[in-house]
């Protein structure tokens, strides 16, 4: 299991939409640079980058096929984070009645912001 530094390291690197798509596109399998070229209508430079910091954190990694670097997912986590990522959820959660511990004062229904 990862320590907690590990997958905090692993959200920055992720938390790009660039990223996201990319790793969403990774989760229904193998893809090439061209590939996310098309699919991202970015230019291979930028896809590279990308690419390249996925693989430098050991959440992706490659395999050559003659003049072609093929992609795939490594990182168990990616899958499970990226379904809760496209979780829709109803609101917020429901605010507390009281205090936990002295078991006084009420909620006044407006959040301190």
């Amino acid at each position: 299991m990862a320590a907690l530094a590990d997958k905090i390291e692993l959200l920055k690197t992720v938390a790009h939409p660039v990223r996201i798509k990319i790793l969403e596109e990774l989760s229904t399998g193998v893809k090439c640079v061209s590939d996310f070229e098309e699919f991202l209508g970015i230019n291979q430079p930028n896809v590279s980058q990308h690419l390249s910091a996925l693989r430098g954190k050991g959440i992706i990694d490659y395999y050559v096929d003659g003049r072609l670097r093929c992609y795939f997912l490594v990182d168990a986590l990616i899958p499970d984070l990226l379904e809760i990522l496209k979780k829709e959820y109803a609101g917020p959660l429901p605010a507390p009645a009281c205090c936990p511990v002295t078991r006084k004062g009420k909620y006044p229904g407006d959040r301190r912001r």
